[in-house]
């Protein structure tokens, strides 16, 4: 999506997307696509009628994400809700994007055992532009509809405020699993951090949504949300929940913090090179999660690789899966053949090339191997020396005390880092 397509809170608001899909699939088949990697659908039956009554009217049903734009990147872990957001978009239904621009300023407290520092409006616009732009990657930017909830919430007002806090109870709102916690243990709830649920819910007032989704996470504020309209006379929407994404360690949910992420925007021998270090266990999890393919297709290759195939091709499959469809085929192609050069001791053409000063007698191995920004320190050159995880011109090295003389090397720590130096 360009720059020029970008909306801002500051302009006017956006229209509503018209959908072109076929909404004239079967409640059935739109069921199992709405389904499908779910952690849970609430209520099914009223969705199931929904579903029914849009394919006989072929009015689109209103879809909703909210995200707050707290941090400018997005990994793979955000796009099992986006992707399902995309099933459902092209079923013909109108998906609508929600940049929590307001809701930002107070701080989402959910899974938090701490206040939330709320951020600066300037901080808000440059991520939701980050953001809208990450986000088109998975969505069709042409049917969907772009919205801030600094559109309806700024015009509350103090007494919209008060008159919406009078919809929800005190011992509702503690009812969480997160404020509960805290009350108990005697740490500070502070009084703003009630009001996210509030508003959050108010903004499926304000779009008259059907469906709603998000992560587990965020059941109870969807839940908020569906009450909110029973309050304001609405229809309640549905509510459909995602799993939390394992990160590349396969044990906590992905996360830039971690460092166990994969950004959808990161080079494309970088994301297909983290595909193919998880494991074997995990890999299936990222088929059900992440894959576009048809679930009889990942069964069948599942069956193929539990008969003994190997699994590194189904992984092979999976990662030019995502590398082609955030980059290009050609880019999935080229990370692929990068890869198995690595893999085969190779040297790719695209290394950094270098020059480095050369002390008296020799620069030491590991000080070489720091400066190329190969390792962030002598410590670890050392130590990747000491497991056999370093190389120098193709040939293992384990001799810590060596010294590099005068002309060029390749250096290689591990199977993907190179770098080709000039000591003179």
């Amino acid at each position: 999506m360009t720059d020029s397509s970008f909306h801002n809170p500051d302009a006017p608001l956006a229209s509503a997307a018209q959908s072109t899909g076929p909404l004239a699939k079967t409640v059935q088949q739109a069921l199992a696509i709405t389904k499908r990697g779910c952690s849970e659908l609430l209520v099914q039956s009223e969705w199931e009628a929904k579903l029914a009554r849009s394919a006989t009217t072929g009015k689109p049903l209103r879809i909703k994400l909210g995200l707050d734009p707290t941090a400018p990147d997005i990994h793979l872990g955000h796009t099992v809700v986006l992707n399902k957001l995309r099933q459902l978009q092209d079923l013909g239904h109108t998906v609508i994007f929600l940049i929590g621009d307001f809701t930002s300023r107070i701080g989402d407290p959910s899974g938090r055992n701490t206040t939330r520092p709320p951020l600066t409006i300037e901080q808000i616009k440059a991520n939701a532009q980050t953001y809208y732009a990450q986000a088109s990657l998975v969505l069709d930017p042409e049917r969907t509809e772009i919205r801030y909830n600094s559109e309806w919430s700024e015009l509350l007002g103090a007494d919209g405020m008060i008159r919406l806090a009078a919809k929800y109870t005190l011992a509702r709102l503690l009812e969480r699993d997160d404020f509960t916690q805290r009350f108990k243990a005697g740490v500070p709830i502070a009084m703003h951090e009630l009001l996210y649920p509030l508003m959050q819910g108010y903004d499926s007032v304000a779009l008259h949504s059907d469906l709603e989704l998000g992560g587990t996470d965020q059941k109870f504020n969807l839940l908020v949300g569906r009450e909110l309209q029973k309050e304001y006379g609405q229809e309640p929407q549905c509510i459909l929940t995602m799993p939390l994404l394992e990160g590349l360690d396969g044990v906590e949910k992905m996360s830039k913090t971690k460092g166990n992420y994969i950004g959808i925007q990161e080079a494309p021998a970088s994301m297909y090179a983290k595909l193919l270090s998880i494991s074997d266990t995990l890999m299936w999890r990222y088929y059900e999660l992440l894959s576009f393919r048809p679930l009889d297709e990942i069964a069948a290759l599942k069956a193929e690789v539990d008969a003994g195939r190997n699994p590194k091709d189904a992984k092979v499959l999976l990662a030019h899966e995502i590398v082609t469809r955030f980059h290009s085929a050609q880019a999935a192609n080229a990370a692929q053949a990068d890869f198995e050069l690595r893999a085969r001791g190779g040297v790719p053409d695209d290394i950094p090339d270098l020059r480095l000063a050369l002390p008296e007698g020799g620069l030491p191995l590991p000080a070489a191997l720091k400066q190329a920004g190969l390792v962030p320190s002598t410590a670890e050159a050392l130590r990747m020396i000491a497991q056999r995880g370093v190389r120098v011109d193709g040939t293992l090295v384990e001799d810590r005390t060596l010294k590099l003389a005068a002309g060029t090397v390749v250096l290689q720590v591990g199977k993907r880092k190179f770098a080709r130096v000039f000591l003179g």
